[in-house]
Parts: structure tokens; sequence; C-alpha cells
């Protein structure tokens, strides 16, 4: 494995190296997340397989199966596009989070319940 490459084995991201934090809580969203677009893409790759089958066998019952599987392909896909920009807000927002977290550290309060950077220099 790379060090500084976030790589996952089975539902486990491991090593992440160079100094890169992860919230575990964002850590654990990612995991999920990636747990239920692996599901989906499998059942995907099912029903891509049964469409598949049914349009070759030409058969009419089988053929007039299609479209629903279709609609559930569409569906699928669809959520995983969701997942996906659940997962892009969640990881703006950690991103986001753990700034304001850093700058904490160079502001102090002006004594009206606000705060103001410290100037350098």
């Amino acid at each position: 494995m790379n060090k500084g490459v976030i790589e996952m084995e089975g539902d486990m991201f491991s090593d992440i190296g160079h100094g890169i934090q992860v919230d575990g809580k964002v850590l654990q969203t990612f995991q999920q997340s990636f747990g239920q677009v692996q599901n989906l893409l499998d059942q995907n790759r099912l029903l891509i397989h049964e469409i598949n089958q049914n349009h070759e066998s030409k058969i009419p019952d089988n053929l007039s199966r299609n479209p629903g599987l279709i609609r559930e392909l569409n569906n699928n896909i669809r959520r995983v596009v969701d997942i996906y920009a659940d997962l892009s807000t969640s990881l703006a927002n950690s991103v986001e989070a753990s700034s304001e977290v850093e700058s904490a550290g160079t502001t102090k309060s002006d004594g009206r319940g606000g705060q103001k950077r410290i100037r350098s220099g």
C-alpha cells in the first residue's frame, strides 16, 4: 500500500499516513456510504444481467419485466448519485469546520461577543 493514499479493503480504510487527520465520524460516514454504494452497484450488476437475459430470450413475459427492472436500475443509480452528493457535502462541512477550529487559535474576543483576527507583525 502507498502511504498517503486512502484504500479500502472490505469495509475498512487502512493506512492514511502523512499526517492526514480524519475525524472518526467523517470516516464512519465514508465507510457506511461506500458500503451502501457497493451494495447498490452489486444489485445493478444483477439487474443488468437479468435485463440482458430477458432481452436475449425474446420471451414476451421476460421482455415485459424489463421496464420495471430498468426503472429499478435507474432508481439505484439516482441513489448512488445522492449518496455521493451527501458525501461531498459532509466532507466540505468537515473541512470547513476543521478550518474554523484551526483559525480559532488565531482569534481573540473583542469584548462584544464577536471575534477579531490577531494581526501578525
